[in-house]
Parts: C-alpha cells; sequence; structure tokens
C-alpha cells in the first residue's frame, strides 16, 4: 500500500482554469493528471475535459483565445524556458506556431485580446520585444529594449496595450507604459514612491480605464488610471501586507485578495461607494482566484492541513476532472521571534509526541515570496516521519510590508539568514527543535540560502538539502536566462564585473571550506536560472575536501513536473537524512 505521505504528492494538481472571454464555457489549464504536467482544455457545455499536450518534458504555461477556438501552449527544450508559444484547435488537431515569426525567445507574458488578438512578450540575449499578435499570427513590433519587458494587456477596444519595463535597470521598480496599437506611447507611469504594478484595462469594451497598484505607506493600494484623460483615482483600502486586485467582469467593482501574515482574505470592493464586503473564504491561502461573466469568482484555495480545491464562490463550477483526497495533515501554528530586523514570522508543524524534536527547516524560494499556510505534501512528508518543520518567512518573503521585502538588497543571503538563525535559536531554547538534529532544506532561493547557512553557520545544522541551488553567484549569473541575470543586477547594484566584491560576500562557494556538515544537492540539467554546473563544481569541491555529500542531477529544468520525480526525489533527501542524522526518528 502505497504510503500517506506518497498518496500526497501523487494527488493530481490543477492550475485555476482561464476561460475564453467571448465563450466562457471554453477553459484552459495545466494539471499533472496523467503525471506529468501537461495542458488540458474543458468544454463546460459538453463536461468534457481532453488533453491538449503529451510532452515528455511536461507543460506548464497555457492560455486560450477569447473566442475559445484556439489554446496556446509553450513549447520549451527540456524544460529550459527556452522556445515559442504553440497553437492547438480547441477540439483536437495539428499544432502550429502561435506567433510564427517571432523566433525562439524566453516568456515575457501573454495577454489575450478580444477578436483574437494577443500581446506578447518575448526576451532574448538581444533584450526584450512586446508584439501585438494578430489572428492568423501575424505579428506587429510594439515596444523593444535591451533591458527586461513585460506583456501585460490589451483594451477591449484592441486601441491600448499596457506593458511593464525595466529601462532604468532596477527589475524591483518596474514602470509602466500605455502603447497605441502603432507602438506610440500614450502614457508613461513610474512610481514617485515605492512600487507600481499595472493589473489590466477594464472588462467592459469602450471602458478604457487602466487598474494599478501602487505602494503608498508600505502597502499596496488599487489605482484607477485613464490613459487618454491622465484622470487618476487612488482606492485607499487600508489593508496591510499584499494586495491583488482584478476587475469584475461589469467594471463595477474589483476582487480584491489580501495576503497577510501567511494567510488570505477576501473582499468585493464596489467602485461606485468605496464599500468593501468580505467574501466568505474558509482560513487559509487563496492561490488564485478569477472573476467570471455572471458575478462568481473562481478560486484555488488550501490550507496546511486540506488538500487545494477548486471552488467558485457562489456556484460549484463542477469540475469534471476526479478529485482525490489524500491523507489529511495537521494545522501549523504560527510563531513571532524577534530578530535583528524586527519580529520574524514563522509556521510551524509538528509531529505526534513531545519536543525536541529532529526539525527541518524549510526555506522558500523567491527571495520575494512567502511560506503560506497552505497545502504542501514535503511538510507533510517530513512530519510523517517523525519531524517538526519550521518555516520562516525572513527578510525578503512578501505578505509584511515593501520595507521588510526590500531590506535583503542590503547584504544578500546573509540578511535573510540572520532571521532564519534568530528562528533557530528561539525553537532550540524552547524545547521544539533537538540541536544535535536540524536539517536545512530548500529548493531555488532556499536552496542557495541553506549552501549559504552551512558555510557561514557551520556549527548550527547537521544535515544540508540543497535542491536547484546558486553556488556560486557570479558565475550562476553568466550563466543564467537574460530575466535571471536582470534580477541579480537589481539585487546586487550591478554584474559581477561591477560589483564582484557583493557576488563574492553572497556566494556560498566562498565559505565552502567551512562546510561540515553532510550536504545533498540536486541539480536540473535543463535549469536556466540556476544553472547545474556551477552547482556541479560546487560539490567538487567538497569531494575535495572529503565532506559527506552527494550530487544528483534530474533530467529537467528548474521546476519538476514528473509526479514520479518529485516522489524520487524526495525519497532521496529522506534516504540521505537517515543514512547521514545521528539518531534519525525512523
Amino acid at each position: 500500500m502505497t504510503e500517506p505521505w506518497e498518496q500526497r504528492f501523487r494527488m493530481p494538481r490543477y492550475t485555476l482554469p482561464a476561460w475564453a472571454k467571448s465563450a466562457p464555457h471554453r477553459c484552459a489549464f495545466v494539471s499533472d493528471l496523467s503525471g506529468i504536467a501537461q495542458v488540458h482544455c474543458w468544454d463546460r457545455t459538453a463536461n468534457t475535459v481532453r488533453q491538449v499536450t503529451h510532452r515528455p518534458s511536461g507543460t506548464q504555461q497555457c492560455a486560450i483565445e477569447a473566442s475559445g477556438r484556439g489554446v496556446w501552449w509553450f513549447d520549451d527544450g527540456g524544460g529550459d524556458e527556452y522556445g515559442q508559444w504553440m497553437r492547438q484547435p480547441f477540439e483536437g488537431g495539428p499544432d502550429t506556431p502561435a506567433a510564427p515569426g517571432t523566433g525562439l525567445y524566453w516568456p515575457s507574458g501573454l495577454a489575450v485580446g478580444l477578436d483574437d488578438h494577443a500581446l506578447l512578450g518575448c526576451s532574448t540575449e538581444d533584450g526584450a520585444a512586446v508584439h501585438l499578435v494578430l489572428p492568423g499570427g501575424v505579428t506587429r513590433l510594439l515596444y523593444r529594449h535591451e533591458e527586461p519587458a513585460y506583456a501585460v494587456d490589451l483594451s477591449r477596444a484592441l486601441d491600448l496595450a499596457v506593458i511593464a519595463h525595466s529601462e532604468r535597470g532596477d527589475l524591483w521598480d518596474l514602470g509602466v507604459r500605455v502603447l497605441a496599437a502603432d507602438g506610440s506611447t500614450v502614457a508613461d507611469l513610474a512610481a514617485d514612491e515605492g512600487g507600481l504594478e499595472a493589473v489590466g484595462f477594464s472588462p467592459v469594451r469602450g471602458d478604457a480605464r487602466l487598474l494599478l497598484q501602487q505602494q503608498r505607506d508600505d502597502r499596496w493600494e488599487p489605482v484607477l488610471f485613464d490613459p487618454r484623460t491622465g484622470e487618476r483615482s487612488e482606492l485607499g483600502l487600508g489593508l496591510p501586507g499584499d494586495v491583488s486586485v482584478e476587475w469584475f467582469q461589469d467594471a463595477r467593482s474589483l476582487l480584491v485578495v489580501h495576503d497577510h501574515e501567511a494567510r488570505s482574505t477576501a473582499y468585493r470592493y464596489d467602485l461606485r461607494d468605496g464599500g468593501l464586503t468580505r467574501l466568505d473564504i474558509p482560513r487559509g491561502t487563496v492561490e488564485h482566484a478569477r472573476t467570471r461573466p455572471d458575478g462568481d469568482v473562481w478560486m484555488l484555495w488550501s490550507s496546511s492541513a486540506r488538500p487545494p480545491a477548486f471552488r467558485g464562490l457562489l456556484d460549484d463550477p463542477k469540475f469534471p476532472a476526479p478529485h482525490q483526497v489524500p491523507p489529511l495533515t495537521s494545522e501549523v501554528r504560527d510563531l513571532w521571534v524577534d530578530g535583528p530586523g524586527g519580529r520574524i514570522h514563522a509556521l510551524l508543524g509538528l509531529p505526534g509526541g513531545d519536543g525536541p524534536h529532529p526539525t527541518v527547516f524549510l526555506l522558500h524560494g523567491g527571495p520575494d515570496e512567502a511560506d503560506q499556510d497552505a497545502f504542501d505534501p514535503t511538510v507533510a512528508a517530513w512530519a510523517d516521519h517523525g519531524f517538526a518543520v519550521v518555516r520562516v518567512n525572513y527578510r525578503g518573503s512578501t505578505g509584511y510590508g515593501q520595507a521588510w521585502t526590500e531590506a535583503l538588497r542590503a547584504r544578500v543571503g546573509l540578511t535573510e539568514l540572520e532571521d532564519v538563525s534568530a528562528v533557530r535559536q528561539w525553537t532550540v531554547d524552547h524545547g521544539i527543535a533537538d540541536p544535535r538534529r536540524l536539517v536545512l532544506a530548500g529548493w531555488s532561493w532556499g536552496g542557495y540560502l541553506t549552501l549559504l547557512a552551512l558555510g557561514t553557520r557551520p556549527g548550527d545544522w547537521a544535515v544540508g538539502l540543497a535542491g536547484a541551488p546558486v553556488a556560486d553567484c557570479a558565475d550562476a549569473h553568466r550563466q543564467a536566462m537574460e530575466e535571471i541575470k536582470a534580477l541579480d543586477r537589481s539585487l546586487f547594484g550591478g554584474s559581477p564585473d561591477e560589483v564582484p566584491e557583493r557576488y563574492r560576500e553572497a556566494s556560498p562557494v566562498t565559505y565552502v571550506d567551512a562546510v561540515r556538515a553532510p550536504v545533498l544537492i540536486c541539480a536540473g540539467t535543463n535549469d536556466a536560472r540556476c544553472p547545474l554546473d556551477q552547482a556541479r563544481a560546487y560539490a567538487e569541491r567538497l569531494a575535495e575536501r572529503g565532506v559527506p555529500h552527494q550530487f544528483h542531477a534530474y533530467d529537467a529544468g528548474h521546476s519538476v513536473t514528473d509526479v514520479n520525480e518529485r516522489v524520487a526525489l524526495f525519497r532521496r533527501q529522506l534516504d540521505f537524512v537517515r543514512a547521514h542524522l545521528t539518531e534519525p526518528p525512523f
């Protein structure tokens, strides 16, 4: 019989279905129902689901045309994120390039407009381009720049496009530009303080208002802007943390999802009277929400104890795909710990029995993401095997204000580890974590922080598990995709040639000679974000010093789309901890 932890990993996962603007009964989504993430289309009228892609490396991005006649999916090479958008008829048929004249690129946003137009963002080593794609795949170049830029939305009248750009050289401080259909600039917006984000145009044809988000007083607030007149209305919600906003389809109100301190609440904001009405959702996390033409709201919701559920606010969407309920898990506890930069929020999951427990500190990626009260089979699997699990929303995490998110830029990597160390000490002092049996683990940015901590604080951790990590910041920068290079320049204040000392200080390889704990490193052969070679070189340095370690290269990109591979990776981690942890709780 399959163990409970593996049942949770094998539970099919779905993205929230996207609906066709002019045919909302036709939808597209990504699911690993077949065992590997693939694109599917769903006809609500016929109550049928059809698998669109069958790629061995999986498919992670999709869209559906406004008419519902075609489904778009991104075709990259083995998960390296470099390729082109393809199109397949909704009923099935041959795959053809959706915009054949653009060549190959890293995707930088896709917005589907009415009349089967689309706004397509492309990134290459030569810079960024945004194209207007006409029905049939003919493209018109609207924008080009050497710095990254992203396609955001098309107006319903198809006469305006909005993009986000980093012409000032900082991906953390994007500008917003509204373009006419010929590429000329209609409006140029920059934040006078904090950040600025473009959300999208009004869903009502003839209404050119643009919905933005502006950071004010360390929080995000929605803004309505008319690019034709320049009229601007700031809507003060007064909600701390992060908010995401979306138009209701009648453009009379906004859907507001508020993420704060690891949990979500949702509201309807009435644009006529400014009323904010809380919507009835359970305690947990709204992973994605989307408004519908009938006034309903579709959402993916989960909690640490409950797996993701696709639900409608007003009515059951009657999703025909099979739904498996895995063994449930326990709720997480909140920890608040005083740290060098302020109060640190962490989530604690406990196994049965009394402490102190062997404990896994599981560090999130991003870095500008956050651990939420959301379902995570990895957390549950460690608890099944007798471990407490601590997840720290260190400085750099979202949901705690702009100052908290921006703080990591002072000393990249080292700032976050100050917070992790403070929470580590608190859990030891309070009898939760056994200091002799502490495992540090993470993926992507979390994998990078794991390697950095093993070298800078070698006495704190018994075992390290680093997935898809950066081990040498300068070397990884030179090999990575263009968007990551731009992010590095924003974080460090320049390239490795311009500020070499900042890259050296932040690099795990700088401290590799101090590492004592056994280390498992897992890296994807086609990873364009955290390239494999620099992680392998780090493992070779460990080998030279005789540090117990294992380097495992898996056949995928930065994300693992194959369910069997995800199970195998966790089993490998479990076996490594079993072999190297003193008194493992197995």
